[in-house]
């Protein structure tokens, strides 16, 4: 039997583990999964013949290395910033690794180590990144191989609530890590580039900069600008494009409704809050807003904000509780970021029934024979339950199918990478399809860069 070490047992672990025991038997693998709780891992394996639980603390080097030397290939699914340990011991030991999460530094400097071994190190193979990438190399070396040139780039992607579960006013729910979302687009102004011209969006203008995207089927989402949409730019080889966007969806009006939050200053993480623990949400948002002897938090805030009385934004704000006097912060020194996220997951949290949602959106424009062209390529993918939600699976199918690629050599070439060559993308994306997460692609208008009309 071929061991696969997977070690963390997270919310999106749930698809990789049922991949793999799925394909146990015929690919003659021992799944071994390894989390300092091993209740988690118990329970995703259920007792399966081809697999066992293991108590695995990351921090702990000789459990770590007694686990990853007694396996044929490592999956780290534990958050990002404790890959590391992992990936050394995965040198040492001579094993190839597999991580969801994004190429750090300290990642990238041990490539020397991992080719000279001829070991695969294999990153950013979830759905962003992951998934994204796949798919647009697929198009993008499509264009190429016809003898097209690129010149527009777009790319969104949005972890949302799923049509039959979205019931609240913001059309959103917390499909990852809660956290995420509070703090998105900060640390920096957002760059890309638009029309040969490198663009910057502010923080505080961030949410009031969006594109609508139309989905068939799923109706009308914007987006907002990642913080940095350039980085891909020679990794994709796309240094002479003229315009590169990177975004992030939600449903429309959201992002109008959120920049409330910025612009108060609700969503900072840089402090604490004195006497937090004792606040009621009312006490948190009047810690924002000026004084007054007269005037109600609720006039404060519509005047600070400038909201109409019959805006829907209103609404929006009512019905998350935020004007509660009962209900308590509860948190020690918590940062404004700290609170507003508690507040939120008391409204945004998925229910037991709730599905999610993941959609996938990339625009590539091109020249070819001197005229220019658009494909636009979009992917919906619904979450079935709370264990095999959609993020689970657009993350961990990927991983897993990744995995006993590697396995069984058919991904071979050396080094620390993401998944960007045919080699990688094509068998990948044609085995996820036979999961549906197939993409629709269509030609459009060419809307972009038209050096005729600058």
């Amino acid at each position: 039997m071929r061991k696969i070490l997977v070690i963390g047992s997270g919310k999106s672990t749930s698809y990789l583990i049922k991949y793999l025991l799925e394909k146990s038997h015929e690919e003659h693998l021992h799944i071994i999964v390894g989390d300092i709780n091993i209740q988690n891992a118990r329970k995703l394996i259920n007792n399966h013949e081809n697999a066992n639980a293991i108590t695995l603390d990351v921090f702990d080097q000789s459990s770590r290395r007694a686990a990853i030397e007694n396996a044929d290939i490592v999956v780290s699914m534990l958050p990002a910033r404790f890959h590391i340990e992992v990936a050394k011991d995965c040198v040492t030991l001579g094993k190839n690794m597999v991580t969801a999460s994004y190429v750090s530094d300290e990642m990238q400097k041990l490539n020397h180590a991992v080719t000279e071994k001829g070991l695969v190190f294999m990153n950013e193979i979830g759905v962003d990144p992951g998934i994204d990438h796949m798919s647009a190399m697929k198009v993008i070396d499509n264009i190429r191989d016809k003898g097209g040139k690129m010149v527009l780039f777009e790319s969104f992607t949005g972890g949302l609530v799923a049509p039959e579960s979205d019931n609240n006013l913001w059309n959103y729910k917390f499909t990852w890590n809660p956290r995420n979302v509070v703090v998105a687009g900060q640390g920096g102004a957002a760059k890309f580039l638009q029309e040969g011209t490198y663009k910057y969006i502010p923080y505080n203008r961030l949410f009031r900069r969006t594109e609508f995207l139309d989905v068939e089927g799923y109706g009308r989402f914007e987006a907002y600008a990642n913080r940095d949409s350039l980085k891909y730019q020679d990794v994709y080889g796309l240094n002479d494009i003229k315009t590169l966007y990177r975004g992030t969806m939600r449903r429309v009006g959201f992002s109008r409704a959120w920049n409330m939050f910025v612009q108060l200053g609700m969503t900072d993480d840089s402090y604490t809050i004195d006497d937090s623990e004792n606040m009621s949400y009312r006490d948190y948002v009047n810690a924002f807003l000026p004084y007054s002897p007269t005037d109600s938090v609720e006039l404060k805030f519509r005047h600070a904000l400038k909201i109409d009385q019959d805006d829907i934004v209103w609404d929006k704000l009512e019905e998350l509780d935020v004007f509660s006097k009962t209900k308590m912060v509860e948190l020690k020194k918590a940062t404004p970021a700290q609170i507003l996220q508690k507040i939120l997951m008391d409204s945004w949290t998925l229910e037991a029934d709730d599905k999610d949602m993941i959609v996938m959106y990339h625009k590539f424009g091109y020249e070819l024979n001197g005229k220019h062209h658009q494909i636009d390529s979009t992917m919906v993918t619904i979450g079935e339950d709370q264990t095999y939600t959609a993020m689970a699976k657009t993350v961990g199918l990927p991983v897993a199918i990744a995995t006993l690629a590697i396995l069984n050599e058919v991904i071979t070439t050396p080094g620390v990478q993401i998944p960007i060559s045919k080699e990688v993308y094509n068998p990948i994306l044609a085995e996820l399809e036979d999961f549906g997460m197939k993409f629709s692609e269509k030609e459009v208008p060419y809307l972009g860069y038209n050096p005729l009309n600058v």
